[in-house]
This record gives structure tokens, sequence and C-alpha cells, in this order.
């Protein structure tokens, strides 16, 4: 009977023991991106993504195209930098639209009344150093580096010259050199900018007598340019899907200014 009773006990130990542990909920990281908006001098609501790892690290300012939006544009672009460490500020401006997917949330929330917003490239200036003074009054102290895609790298390196300052360089993809910007074409900035400026263009566009004339420029003030064997326009010569080859040599350029322009 002894016996009986320590194999009882002996099986109902083994059974205790091979019971399922509660299952544990994984424990979620915190969110690495949040949607901000601020306001323009001109009372309009900018929309955006803040992807913060480091307030004494280096943060871009990404700027889209015409017709597009930040998340629809940079979508592909984004992870590649925040796995080199920077922070991200991404807008949607004043100009864009639906290019790449997603929506222009700023453009959505500004009331047209039938007529449209009625607004030109040049108007979305104020959208980027407004963006520029959030990343500042935000407690950012490290590097703050500029990125546009046409138009906006037009208009960032207006910005970059304006504030030189405040940023410590600045990259153009494709900046528009055309009518559409004839009241803020960034030519004559590139004289007067010291801070480093990368511009790229796709071999199409150096077909362009207005384009190619630019590039001279800035190659004449000491500026570096990069045409690559293969790309699209505006940041999108980054995205190997857009340009239908591969990229990694526009990569390894951008990547190599970037951590060398001091």
């Amino acid at each position: 009977m002894r016996n009986l009773s320590i194999a009882c006990i002996g099986i109902l130990l083994l059974l205790g023991s091979c019971k399922k542990e509660p299952k544990q909920e994984p424990i979620s990281e915190p969110e690495l991106s949040k949607e901000i908006s601020f306001y323009t001098p001109d009372s309009i609501q900018i929309f955006g993504d803040l992807y913060e790892l480091d307030k004494q690290g280096k943060t871009i300012l990404l700027f889209h195209q015409g017709g597009s939006n930040a998340r629809g544009e940079y979508a592909p672009i984004i992870p590649k930098l925040i796995e080199k460490g920077y922070n991200i500020l991404a807008i949607d401006q004043r100009v864009g639209g639906q290019f790449y997917g997603s929506y222009n949330r700023t453009l959505a929330n500004i009331p047209t009344n039938g007529f449209g917003d009625g607004y030109g490239y040049c108007d979305a200036y104020n959208n980027l150093e407004s963006a520029l003074d959030f990343v500042i009054t935000s407690g950012f102290t490290g590097d703050k580096i500029v990125w546009g895609s046409s138009y906006s790298a037009s208009l960032g390196i207006q910005l970059a010259n304006s504030r030189q300052q405040d940023i410590s360089a600045v990259l153009a993809f494709s900046p528009a050199s055309g009518n559409s910007v004839k009241d803020c074409l960034p030519n004559e900035y590139f004289e007067t900018i010291k801070i480093p400026l990368l511009l790229l263009r796709p071999p199409h566009e150096m077909e362009r007598e207005t384009s190619k004339l630019q590039s001279e420029l800035a190659n004449t003030h000491g500026h570096q340019t990069f045409v690559p064997q293969h790309g699209v326009h505006g940041s999108s010569m980054l995205v190997a899907s857009r340009v239908g080859s591969n990229v990694d040599e526009t990569w390894k350029v951008v990547l190599s200014f970037l951590d060398t322009y001091q």
C-alpha cells in the first residue's frame, strides 16, 4: 500500500510538471514613429512622421517631390536610414498628391472651396523651414541634414543657404530647374552656400540644358554631383523597383556623403 501511495504521488507530480505555463504575451516595443503636425507662419497645418532614435544624434529632414507625399515616396527609403542610426522627420508639403500610394495629409486638410489650393511649388518653402524649426524646438541637438526631391530639392538648397548655422549638409535629388520654379530657382545659391551639398540626377535629365547648367554651377563652386548609370526622377533613384535596376552604387554615394560630409 505504501509503495502504491508513493507511485500515485509521483504520477501527480509528473502531471503537474507537464502543465502548460500560461501563455506570455510578447512585450511590445515602443513605436519608433509617431505622426506629428505643426503650423507654418501662414497657418497651414503640416502633417508628418517623426522617427526618433536619439535626440543628440543626426536628423534627416525628408521632403517629397511634386504630386507626392512622405509615406508614399519614402516608405522604401526610411528603413535603411533608420538602420544607419538617423532620426527622421518626413513631412507632407502643401504641394503634393498620391504618387507612390498613400495620400498627402496636409493637402487633404486644406480647405479648397471647390477652387483648388492655388499653391505653386515656391509657396512650399515655409513648409520646409517650419519643419526645421519644429526639429530644433523639439530638442533635437545633433546635426540637421536636409534631403529634397525635385521641387523640394530646389527649396532645400535655398533653405540650406539661408539657415547654414542650423543645417550641416544638404542632399538634392533632381532639383527642379524649369519654369515651374522660376521664382525660386536654387542656382544663385551654389556660390554662397558653404555647407556640404550633394546633387544627384539620372542620366536622362542631364540631356536638358537647364539641368546640365545647374549641375555645372554646383561643380564650379565645389559641390559634389553624381549621375548614376541608371536612375529615375527624385529620391526614387534609390528604389530598385522604381528604377528597374540595381541601385547599390547610388546608395553607396549617398551613405558615403552622409558619413563623411563633415
